[in-house]
């Protein structure tokens, strides 16, 4: 409801009073900031969704799934959910102007978006930084003249412990390779002839030894936690401290920085690139890499890893994106960004698959065996294939850090914008509170302490089990129907043809029809088919250590299940929040499907009048 009093303009949502932009500053309030340039959107956009996946994810899926015959399916679902999706949730940002519960004004039925997107991107704040912990961990244990997991004889290593690249090997012919090694038939030859005597015995690779036995310390399971790794907390405590210095003064300063995170990777991408393809194997890595197979096509798991891969690489249903958008001009063409976004994302994926199977090539080369088998995904190649690879390549400690270097870069960006995504969400929604002094300061300095302390049970001796929870089950199925339930919001209840008039407002013309068809049609379609997929083909998380696959204990599952529906929860309990404030009646259904605290700038000659939620603040 729009009020006048003592010649001032404010809004009254929900019971609360917030002032104009343009009475802020009179009010005590720090002005709500703004992009300083035009690139620092898209810098932003391109930092953060340019990620682990695009690295350690995309080239393990396409050697997977079909070689160069999975780009088919994971095009068609950048075209039918990446790129409108993520146009959707920037353009609700910048047109509200906010992010989080107040974004979803929009739609005030599904207002409780904007506390599920908040609830996950907050878990996966506490657990993203984990993983800039063992990078940071990595690279300073690179700088010495010899890796410490290249060879084995040291204090974290077991008598399983073997180089299987060593000395050893012109003594013995081994049938495995580095990874997941157990049970390994050794062959010994003795004196020379052609005896040959078999023993079964366990032999781990010492990269194996060093990840688990040195850096995660990893116990026999969830319920033996044991002690938190100092060094390790060392590293996590490094890591929030870098975060918070580069938030701390809004986006502003985060968005210069940008300029060097979000750019940096690509440099140390390309200079490893070059070096990895002058080594012998690299060929045929890229060979295993690109080679089609259309018969995969016909694999539902081939559609399922396309679809996941993207909703994770094009940072959808975590709330970042809105809260980006929001701090756009209102004019701003995001459109524009969008689309060079799509083809910087999508081609950083692929430029990464080489990076990653020249080196592999070149590894199954020295092991003398396939690409398959030492090809691996997520930390199991960030942590052991690919350390193991460069400790075999000369001057390999120079190389070990620059790879982890590039790792920290790729993360730390998609760490600013999560961490500005929870941010922005919260200070909006208590602007009167946060926006007022060095309040915001102070917020930030505790979201990140209390985020520190919560990854603290990820880096003790039993953390690594803990991480698995909040990365399985924090969002990656409850993200798809964020999805659909955003596609609902805007394209069904809040209305199409209003959509695409208010990006005209902003953007001063009409864009293509294809928008149309995607949000009203095929994204959500998308969105429920693969999510009741999902459902359909649920396991139980389990851990693949390098002897053994852990089985998680019943009560562990039920927390990550927690994880899950404290999140989806917000939507039904902000829907019932209204009916109790306004009463169980067809008029306040009714109104909850008509947006609220929209400005003058923001309506259409016709919808000037209409009446909201906040006509039923007035009776109240």
């Amino acid at each position: 409801m729009k009020k006048t009093q003592n010649g001032t303009e404010k809004f009254e949502e929900e019971g609360k009073l917030f002032f104009d932009h343009g009475e802020e500053s009179t009010k005590g309030l720090n002005k709500r900031e703004t992009w300083s340039s035009r690139i620092d959107f898209l810098l932003a956009c391109v930092g953060f969704s340019v990620g682990f996946g695009n690295v350690w994810r995309f080239p393990y899926l396409c050697y997977k799934n079909g070689g160069g015959a999975f780009l088919i399916p994971y095009l068609i679902c950048v075209v039918v959910a990446g790129v409108p999706l993520f146009f959707l949730e920037v353009t609700v940002g910048q047109f509200m102007g906010v992010s989080g519960f107040k974004a979803w004004n929009i739609c005030p039925l599904l207002q409780g978006l904007g506390g599920t997107t908040t609830t996950i991107v907050f878990f996966l704040n506490c657990y993203y930084n984990v993983i800039i912990c063992w990078a940071l961990y990595y690279v300073f244990s690179s700088f010495t003249t010899e890796l410490p997991w290249k060879t084995c004889g040291h204090e974290w290593n077991t008598e399983h412990c073997y180089d299987f690249n060593g000395a050893n090997k012109t003594a013995v012919n081994v049938t495995a390779v580095s990874g997941n090694m157990t049970d390994t038939m050794i062959k010994s030859l003795t004196n020379s002839t052609a005896n040959v005597t078999y023993s079964t015995v366990t032999r781990i690779d010492p990269v194996n030894e060093f990840w688990e036995r040195k850096v995660l310390g990893l116990s026999s399971g969830i319920d033996d936690m044991g002690i938190v790794r100092w060094d390790l907390a060392l590293c996590l405590l490094l890591a929030w401290v870098i975060v918070y210095v580069c938030i701390c003064k809004g986006i502003r300063t985060s968005g210069k920085v940008m300029y060097v995170t979000a750019t940096a990777p690509y440099f140390f991408m390309l200079a490893l690139l070059i070096r990895n393809s002058i080594l012998e194997g690299a060929v045929d890595g890229v060979i295993y890499y690109l080679k089609p197979d259309l018969a995969k096509l016909g694999d539902m798991e081939v559609w399922i890893d396309a679809s996941t891969q993207i909703m994770w690489s094009y940072s959808i249903g975590n709330g970042a994106l809105t809260a980006l958008g929001s701090y756009n001009k209102f004019s701003h063409n995001s459109y524009r960004d969008v689309t060079i976004f799509a083809f910087i994302n999508s081609g950083t994926s692929i430029f990464a698959g080489f990076l990653i199977f020249t080196i592999l090539g070149h590894m199954a080369f020295l092991q003398d065996t396939t690409v398959d088998k030492v090809a691996a995904s997520g930390p199991g190649l960030a942590f052991i294939a690919y350390p193991k690879a460069v400790s075999m390549m000369p001057g390999a400690p120079v190389w070990s850090a620059l790879f982890f270097i590039m790792i920290i870069f790729l993360g730390i960006d998609s760490q600013f914008v999560q961490m500005e995504g929870f941010i922005t969400s919260v200070v909006d929604q208590y602007a009167h509170i946060l926006r007022r002094g060095y309040r915001k300061e102070i917020f930030i300095a505790v979201v990140c302490a209390i985020s520190f302390l919560i990854g603290l049970s990820m880096i003790a001796e039993g953390g690594m089990y803990v991480f698995q929870i909040f990365d399985y089950y924090s969002g990656n199925r409850v993200i798809l129907l964020v999805a659909f339930a955003e596609c609902a919001a805007v394209a069904w209840i809040y209305g199409i043809n209003r959509i695409y008039d208010n990006i005209e407002m902003m953007l001063g013309h009409r864009i293509s029809r294809y928008m149309w068809l995607a949000w009203t049609v095929l994204t959500p379609m998308f969105c429920i088919v693969f999510f009741l997929i999902s459902i359909v083909t649920y396991s139980e998380l389990d851990y693949k250590r390098t002897t053994m696959t852990y089985q998680y204990p019943g009560w562990a599952v039920a927390i990550g299940w927690i994880m899950a529906m404290s999140s989806a929860v917000w939507i039904p309990a902000l829907i019932l929040h209204k009916f109790v404030k306004y009463g169980f009646s067809k008029e306040t259904l009714r109104l909850m499907l008509v947006p609220y605290g929209l400005k003058a700038h923001q309506l259409r000659s016709k919808d000037k009048g209409e009446q909201t939620l906040a006509d039923l603040d007035s009776r109240t």
